[in-house]
């Protein structure tokens, strides 16, 4: 199963990420949307797994959760849109992991591509940058990856661009 993560679009698609998302096999969308059109075009490819993030209004909210917690091929992912990263959880996500138990933690939110494993509980944790161009990051980035037999396989960090003209 190959899947493509993204967050933060900030109710922005191009071709090129289009183009990622026609080729996975699933889409995982670690929040702050947008509008729900964005998560309608991406449906219309392939199946979309999201939460919402701090942006996004009552349409999202209306469909997608805050945390996502699920099992595929016996490896548990969490995502949620908040959530920090080893050393520096959130609160409120400090205080849910030794419920949900994720292998695999996803979050969004902070524009900075990501990808460590936490050293005092073995837990991967990811955050694919920001897709969009909206925002204080430079670069605009998702990550990809496959899911087979019981492991996570081919993890890539995708750079899409810069995200425009920045300000010297």
């Amino acid at each position: 199963m190959r899947i493509l993560l993204l967050s933060d679009t900030h109710n922005y698609l191009d071709d090129a990420i289009l183009q990622y998302a026609s080729e996975a096999d699933e889409i995982w969308h670690a929040g702050d949307v947008g509008t729900i059109s964005i998560i309608e075009q991406l449906s219309q490819l392939k199946p979309v797994r999201a939460v919402y993030g701090n942006i996004d209004g009552r349409d999202v909210r209306a469909v997608y959760p805050l945390d996502t917690v699920f099992t595929i091929d016996g490896i548990r992912f969490w995502i949620t849109h908040i959530g920090g990263y080893p050393n520096h959880y959130e609160p409120r996500v400090r205080k849910l992991m030794p419920e949900y138990k994720p292998d695999v933690f996803i979050c969004g939110h902070s524009h900075i591509l990501k990808v460590m494993r936490d050293p005092s509980t073995g837990i991967l944790c990811m955050n694919p940058g920001a897709a969009g161009v909206h925002g204080f990051h430079k670069m605009r980035t998702m990550l990809r990856f496959s899911i087979s037999e019981g492991k996570m396989q081919q993890l890539e960090a995708i750079e899409l661009g810069l995200r425009g003209k920045l300000k010297e």
